[in-house]
């Protein structure tokens, strides 16, 4: 057994994320082989997610709860490898005990809307008092300084202005299925987390780091100039092909779809070739990239009038035999499970704590492959509170009769 250890083994995080886009960033943590206590409220049932349909039962999958043992998909992949205790911390001897556990740590991550962390008494400015060297991230949708509306997926989508870079012109809105606006943050708030991290290293300083998802996801949507496209004629929106690229776009073969992406001289001359239309590779509708992006439209619709009478495998035997980049456009269930993915750990299978796996089911790895730390994800996710007897006890020296007490009193 390899005794390789992650790059974050010894830092403590303290969890108090909720939903999605907290434990998306504390699982990586974890997975960076940092312990991470996730703290959660007794008195709603813990973390959302839990309760989130579908769930793993003794059965497999149902989209009811069956027993106390069925665990939410949604918590088998965020909680994996982090410790699960309770604490309320609307009753007022919780801000001790959050306290106390901050004095221990190294990192805290929450994702509360602004404002609240401050009413509740365990901010960045409570928590420095007792521990100046701690992290602190605040992953929220506005910021620290807070902002209009709820932060859900679908409005930082809206607000954005992602929605509008993907169909044609004139298409409604387009909502990623995928939760993008969930997911960029919590990837924002790791590197800033590290990078604080290195800082406190360095000079025993900790500091508050502030991540927004409007600020994550609107900074990508920016990272592509869509304004000044627009004003030399470049329309925003253009479906499935990219004309300012060309040839560039998704197309479809008889029993398929598949993606190409050749803008390069040479690789356009090889798309010409594959096609069948070798003559074309030197004519100055198509020879330099200026004059394909003149051209877009009619060099895409030779390649769909090409490729929508042939079978997927000979369209893409024709481009791959002429060095052309060119892949299917495969559904999730094939994706999740592609045989190299799956070697490197990038994807993984879920494991119930109990019932153990179950089949067709996949969680997110830690696409980070390290030459001399490791990384993993494979310790099922906690039941609620599963061990806030053994962090109590072992991180703070809490006595049964201290624990108990502290249950008998809400506090727990």
């Amino acid at each position: 057994m390899s005794t390789k250890r992650g790059p974050l083994h010894g830092k403590t995080v303290l969890d108090l994320t909720t939903a999605l886009a907290g434990p998306y960033a504390t699982l990586l943590l974890a997975g960076l082989g940092a312990r991470v206590i996730k703290i959660e409220n007794p008195t709603r049932g813990g973390d959302s997610s839990r309760n989130n349909s579908p769930y793993v039962t003794g059965e497999g999958l149902s989209l009811q709860r069956t027993s106390a043992q069925d665990m939410s998909v949604s918590m088998m992949v965020r909680g994996r490898n982090k410790e699960s205790i309770t604490l309320n911390l609307k009753h007022p001897r919780s801000r001790e005990v959050f306290l106390e556990l901050a004095r221990e740590a190294d990192i805290v991550v929450e994702n509360y809307s602004a404002g609240v962390t401050e009413r509740l008494g365990i901010d960045y400015a409570a928590v420095r008092k007792v521990n100046p060297r701690l992290v602190y991230t605040s992953i929220s949708g506005f910021g620290a300084q807070g902002g209009d509306g709820k932060a859900m997926d679908t409005i930082i989508q809206a607000l954005s202005g992602v929605m509008m870079t993907a169909g044609e012109p004139g298409d409604p809105p387009v909502r990623f299925g995928l939760p993008v606006g969930d997911l960029v943050a919590p990837l924002f708030a790791v590197i800033g987390t590290l990078s604080a991290v290195l800082h406190a290293d360095k000079t025993g300083e900790g500091q508050h780091v502030d991540v927004s998802m409007l600020g994550s996801l609107t900074s990508l949507v920016a990272c592509e100039p869509f304004d000044a496209l627009e004003s030399v004629g470049i329309p925003l929106r253009t479906g499935a092909v990219v004309p300012r690229l060309a040839p560039f776009g998704t197309f479809r073969a008889v029993d398929g779809w598949f993606a190409i992406c050749a803008p390069t001289d040479a690789f356009a001359a090889g798309l010409l070739r594959a096609i069948g239309r070798p003559d074309l590779v030197d004519d100055p509708e198509y020879a330099t990239r200026d004059a394909r992006v003149r051209n877009a439209g009619d060099l895409h619709g030779r390649i769909q009038e090409w490729s929508a009478r042939r079978p997927l495998s000979e369209v893409l035997a024709a481009l791959e035999a002429n060095a052309v980049p060119a892949a299917p456009v495969r559904d999730t269930a094939e994706a999740v499970r592609d045989e190299l993915v799956l070697s490197r750990k990038e994807v993984v299978p879920l494991v119930h704590p109990e019932f153990g796996f179950v089949e067709g089911l996949y969680g997110s790895g830690l696409p980070v492959t390290f030459s001399r730390s490791a990384t993993d994800l494979s310790r099922p996710a906690p039941g609620l509170g599963e061990q806030t007897e053994l962090v109590l006890g072992a991180l703070l020296g809490y006595d049964d009769a201290t624990i108990d007490q502290l249950r008998a009193e809400g506090v727990l």
